[in-house]
């Protein structure tokens, strides 16, 4: 596929060019961003099992990754201050080496059947202190790092984005067999997969073993 190519007179350069094309916010908007948390922030929380969390190394190449566990899986340490913990993964490591290289991150905090979200944004660093791992702790496993997010900004996102998606609408929900399993996708962008239909089952089940072996 050709690379697609915009006319350069149709790109938006600069801040006040793309302000002009909107309306000014409201005062809401802007007084509702706050720096610390609140007992319904806290409340948010403690109900979302599902989080992403987008980073950036220190020359802007950014990353989003999904974290989820049962809901209440983020610490809150205290009002300005929330604990992930990190789950094994694929060891590619990118939002905790992006971490390291620069501490900024967002968090888009979701809950299921709720159309509004929560953003976090703050500054994050990597901790393996024994105190806050043990709370963490999941069939008897406890993670090998945390990450600790201190709060400059949060606040509540509306719902239109999930509306407009219609994501919690069993209505609308898609047969995920309509696109190949995760492992045949990887092995065609890769190595190659088996075009016998028992062997790529096989690899499928394998990897659902490894799911249940590996979770936590």
């Amino acid at each position: 596929m050709r690379r697609y190519q915009v006319d350069p007179e149709f790109v938006i350069r600069d801040e006040q060019a793309l302000r002009g094309l909107f309306p000014a916010q409201t005062s809401l908007a802007a007084q509702k961003c706050q720096d610390a948390l609140d007992e319904h922030t806290r409340g948010f929380i403690r109900r979302s099992p599902f989080l992403c969390i987008g980073t950036q190394d220190l020359d802007g190449r950014a990353d989003v990754s999904p974290r989820g566990d049962p809901p209440g899986f983020v610490q809150i340490l205290d009002d300005h201050t929330l604990a992930i913990p990190d789950r094994p993964g694929n060891n590619r490591l990118d939002s905790l080496a992006n971490i390291l290289a620069n501490p900024t991150v967002g968090l888009l905090f979701i809950v299921p059947g709720f159309d509004d979200t929560l953003r976090v944004n703050g500054q994050a660093s990597l901790v393996t202190d024994p105190g806050i791992l043990e709370s963490m702790r999941v069939n008897g496993r406890v993670p090998k790092l945390a990450i600790l997010v201190r709060i400059s900004e949060v606040f509540m996102h509306c719902a239109k984005a999930f509306r407009r998606s219609r994501l919690w609408n069993p209505e609308h929900f898609q047969d995920r067999s309509a696109m190949p399993s995760l492992s045949k996708i990887i092995l065609d962008q890769t190595a190659g997969a088996p075009e016998d239909a028992d062997a790529m089952r096989k690899i499928d089940d394998d990897l659902e073993e490894e799911y249940k072996r590996t979770l936590y």
